[in-house]
């Protein structure tokens, strides 16, 4: 049966594995959608990531003046900020948002709810303008 007849298989929710995997094959792909489960695994994968340099920089002292991060905090956030903005975008994408609506989060506060709001909604039902639903068949 197709969407249209009102039945809709969901697929299973993605592991921490394979959301990551996924976000780090498509590095630097900006359209498309991603599900919640990819976009929120990702974001626990880059705070582990962040932890885990911190701590580097500290045991090792390469931290930069009184900062509590370094060398190894940087180079990790650098070689992970595309990735994070692409799964951002197809996040936004997969509720039929545009990619553009990123910028709210400029707004104090205000900016930072809507979008914690819109990540965690669910994924648009069916094919949108951005594609079709990776959740939904």
């Amino acid at each position: 049966m197709s969407y249209n007849d009102g039945y809709v298989q969901q697929k299973p929710m993605l592991s921490f594995g394979q959301a990551v995997s996924s976000v780090l094959n498509k590095y630097a792909t900006f359209s498309g959608r991603s599900r919640r489960s990819e976009y929120w695994w990702f974001v626990v994968f880059n705070l582990i990531v962040s932890v885990v340099a911190i701590i580097l920089d500290s045991v090792l002292g390469t931290n930069i003046g009184s900062l509590p991060y370094g060398l190894f905090y940087v180079v990790a956030s650098l070689g992970l900020i595309i990735p994070h903005l692409a799964v951002l975008v197809r996040r936004l994408h997969d509720i039929n948002k545009s990619g553009w609506n990123f910028f709210w989060s400029l707004i104090p506060l205000v900016g930072t709810i809507l979008l914690l709001v819109w990540f965690c909604k669910d994924s648009d039902r069916g094919a949108n303008q951005y594609g079709e639903s990776p959740k939904y068949v």
